[in-house]
């Protein structure tokens, strides 16, 4: 299978019993995250790679995201795809979650050389939430289509 972006074109053929992917996903609005992680994984598993190459890992809110994406990182994925929905309240936490969590997995791919992929939405409202769940705006799906190019890249195999 073949998956082209812009004018990097990348073949995916992923048979390994190695965990090559980790995923963190936030169990805070878990209807709203278990459908991101169902879409990367089909993503995933369309792309040629195995159950057996996957690790998925759940955490209490998306604050705690770059601690297991770092263990992830540093027991050998190759790839953290890192997963969360961070929906506006009334006060401004929001902001400073969803900023804090972006510094953090940036500090966890470059400290430990391993590509973690932003895979979390920022909606103000709950229906912006669920669009970003399904169709063109689908952010599980697109979150799982980078880590592929980054393992393509990280393993020296991109065309």
């Amino acid at each position: 299978m073949r998956l082209r972006t812009s004018n990097l074109e990348l073949r995916t053929n992923f048979r390994t019993k190695r965990k090559l992917i980790g995923i963190v996903v936030a169990r805070f609005n878990q209807p709203i995250t278990q459908k991101l992680l169902r879409s990367c994984l089909k993503t995933l598993k369309r792309r040629g790679l195995s159950e057996k190459s996957i690790t998925t890992l759940w955490v209490p809110g998306s604050y705690e995201i770059p601690w297991a994406a770092q263990e992830l990182a540093l027991k050998g994925r190759q790839v953290v795809i890192c997963l969360g929905a961070v929906l506006q309240g009334q006060t401004s936490q929001n902001t400073h979650i969803a900023s804090a969590c972006a510094k953090a997995i940036q500090t966890v791919a470059l400290k430990t050389r391993t590509p973690c992929i932003f895979g979390l939405i920022t909606p103000k409202t709950e229906r912006q939430a669920w669009a970003r769940t399904k169709g063109k705006l689908d952010r599980g799906r697109e979150a799982a289509e980078v880590a592929i190019e980054m393992l393509k890249l990280k393993s020296g195999k991109a065309a």
